[in-house]
């Protein structure tokens, strides 16, 4: 039997509309007409549901003993909790486009005041290069039309590694084409030079996981020894995912 559909919230801002609605022990974020940006778990917002979000933390897991993080757009800030609650940050940094989506994921989707949290406003385009350097940045700049244009744009990618502290870790949520690759593949090949890591998800997208330097590895020895020492905590495991890792196609 299908669950009813419950509209918690509903905001018109200059971008279009924001909706937050309820399905059983579920809440969606959704931009537009019905695009689902974020899927929270009412009862514990730090859990993550969906593969993509679950690569994403695979990739913060890349980083041996993250400090600090960078994540450019919030959603329905349930990575951004999961992060809060299973790494060692103690500085973590939001920029968020539009100003009700924070207060729409604090007041109905369990995103905590953190006293390590610090939300700005505005283009993460423009502002970037206001934000501190992070050991982890995470891009996920979508609308209710797709991808944000920093997702192919080619000097703000490079900027997001630029950003990174030394041995720091890009983290960037693309889009699938009909071939399995990430949106903009020639681009990004080119841009961080093949040497990055893929996780293709069922969602349809794949996470990108650039580190800061050409000379930096991935060791899968020990990101496998992270994602079963976690697996306990998180109630669910990564290595499913891992698994599916790959070089850059």
């Amino acid at each position: 039997m299908e669950k009813e559909e419950r509209i918690i919230a509903e905001v018109h801002d200059t971008f279009g509309l924001i909706r937050v609605l309820e399905v059983g022990p579920y809440r969606f974020l959704e931009f537009g007409d019905a695009i689902e940006q974020s899927c929270t778990f009412i009862s514990d917002p730090a859990w993550l549901e969906y593969d993509y979000t679950r690569a994403m933390l695979l990739g913060a897991l890349c980083h041996k003993a993250p400090e600090s993080a960078l994540f450019l757009g919030l959603g329905g800030g349930n990575l951004t909790q999961a992060c809060l609650k299973f790494l060692p940050l103690d500085d973590v940094e939001v920029i968020e486009l539009r100003p009700d989506v924070p207060r729409l994921a604090m007041e109905f989707l369990g995103l905590q005041d953190d006293p390590r949290l610090t939300i700005r406003i505005g283009d993460a385009v423009e502002l970037l290069n206001t934000a501190e350097k992070a050991d982890l940045i995470f891009v996920d700049l979508y609308t209710d039309v797709g991808p944000g244009v920093g997702h192919l744009a080619w000097n703000f990618l490079l900027a997001c590694q630029e950003h990174l502290n030394p041995d720091g870790w890009l983290i960037i949520n693309q889009w699938a084409n009909d071939e399995g690759k990430p949106l903009g593949a020639p681009l990004l090949r080119g841009l961080y030079h093949r040497h990055y890591w893929e996780c293709p998800v069922k969602e349809g997208n794949v996470v990108l996981m650039v580190p800061a330097s050409l000379d930096q590895p991935l060791d899968m020895a020990e990101l496998t020894r992270r994602c079963e020492a976690l697996e306990s905590d998180l109630g669910y495991s990564l290595l499913p995912l891992l698994q599916d890792l790959r070089t850059a196609t």
